[in-house]
């Protein structure tokens, strides 16, 4: 099964280009970084409340992401919120996002391309093989959002994390995001971290717009 942090990234991928949808980079990087602290809080590695996130458990999950963001955690020494958390891992992710990427690709569902432009400076994309992965993450999400059954909390969080990167106006058409919004303001409420990882998101991303535009 992937992690959170994984299908995160690939529903933030275009599939063709590999490149990220209409999202600055620091956006994605306060995406991942909440998906990672969720990815713990599933692992029951951490727990939070209105007011802390803390680490329950310091045992290795064995994932090398999320046991460096385990270990940070666990050094600081002092309580903050989920969403200090969300800020202080997010504003230097690149890493932990590139080590997420690896694996991806690793695993046979990203490829990983690098281009030169002027001979000179080099991009890398990450178009996918085959989207079988992706479309999976979308037809889950989906099934979620057009009924009322109770979801699954890896399916809460990243409806939380795609709601908060307007990622729903990406894959769904203008009408159906009308129609799921109630749905996804109902699911976005149940669970502490993920509400507080989607609101951080929120306040980022309205902080840098200005800048943005720009």
């Amino acid at each position: 099964m992937l992690t959170i942090a994984e299908e995160i990234l690939l529903l933030v991928l275009d599939d063709e280009t590999g490149t990220f949808i209409n999202e600055p980079d620091v956006h994605v990087g306060y995406a991942v970084a909440g998906a990672v602290l969720m990815d713990l809080a599933l692992a029951s590695r951490v727990d939070a409340d209105n007011e802390k996130l803390f680490v329950a458990d310091k045992t290795p999950t064995g994932d090398p992401v999320q046991d460096a963001v385990l270990e940070r955690l666990e050094a600081s020494g002092e309580l903050h919120d989920a969403g200090y958390w969300v800020g202080e891992i997010g504003r230097d992710s690149r890493d932990l996002r590139e080590r997420v990427l690896h694996r991806l690709v690793e695993r046979g569902i990203l490829k990983e391309v690098d281009k030169k432009i002027l001979w000179v400076f080099e991009t890398r994309r990450y178009p996918m093989v085959d989207g079988k992965e992706e479309r999976e993450v979308k037809r889950r999400i989906l099934d979620v959002l057009l009924s009322d059954s109770t979801p699954e909390p890896r399916d809460i969080v990243i409806i939380c994390l795609a709601d908060a990167c307007n990622l729903f106006d990406q894959i769904l058409s203008e009408r159906e995001v009308e129609h799921v919004e109630p749905r996804i303001d109902e699911i976005v409420k149940m669970d502490v971290i993920g509400q507080a990882v989607a609101n951080t998101i929120r306040e980022i991303r309205a902080s840098i717009a200005p800048m943005m535009m720009m």
